[in-house]
């Protein structure tokens, strides 16, 4: 019996957009997952005012209610980290092929988490690369690396210029914003949510 392919899109999703949800329809294709699951970290590091945990796992269920093979995955870790949060992953996926999306902002840092050989030794890696995306010297990074992942796929995302600083910018500003997602909208509006003047 084939071994399923589950992908795991770690991230703060503050607030959830259509960049999202597009690169993760995009990787689901790309690397024939089997689905995809968005892991909100409660406490993302080096970012502060982020709006609270219950309310991005809200939207981040509407935006995916489209989409069967996406699924929202709650764990106790404050933030995403190699030493507890894979061994809840296999615990939980068992015989799964893991698959990790990144955005190409995050792969320069990669190499510098705690325990980062032990991620990349067992792990395939989709990245969507941003619009200031170099993909040659994100190559040069990977490549550079003392262990190299099992795979590594990179495309442009479909949504390139899309980001949650300029979506919270426009809920606060009340207006139309590229990757606002309607439901993201009312959420945001019937919950009182971004209504102090973000940081991008």
């Amino acid at each position: 019996m084939k071994a399923k392919r589950i992908g795991i899109y770690a991230g703060t999703f503050d607030p959830v957009h259509a960049g999202h949800v597009a690169f993760g329809l995009q990787a689901l294709r790309a690397s024939e997952l089997d689905k995809v699951y968005f892991l909100p970290e409660r406490q993302p590091r080096r970012k502060r005012g982020v709006e609270h945990f219950g309310h991005r796992v809200a939207m981040i269920r509407l935006a995916l209610q489209p989409h069967p093979q996406f699924e929202v995955l709650d764990l106790p870790d404050i933030n995403f980290s190699v030493a507890r949060t894979l061994p809840r992953l296999k615990k939980q996926f068992g015989r799964a092929q893991l698959v990790f999306l990144f955005g190409s902002d995050v792969v320069p840092n990669i190499q510098a988490w705690a325990d980062a050989d032990r991620l990349l030794k067992d792990a395939e890696l989709v990245v969507g690369l941003r619009a200031e995306a170099d993909r040659d010297k994100l190559h040069q990074v990977v490549e550079a690396w003392p262990v190299q992942p099992r795979t590594l796929t990179m495309f442009t995302s479909y949504s390139p210029r899309v980001s949650s600083g300029r979506v919270r910018q426009a809920l606060y500003r009340q207006r139309p914003a590229a990757g606002l997602l309607k439901s993201v909208e009312r959420y945001s509006d019937r919950n009182w949510l971004y209504v102090r003047l973000p940081k991008i």
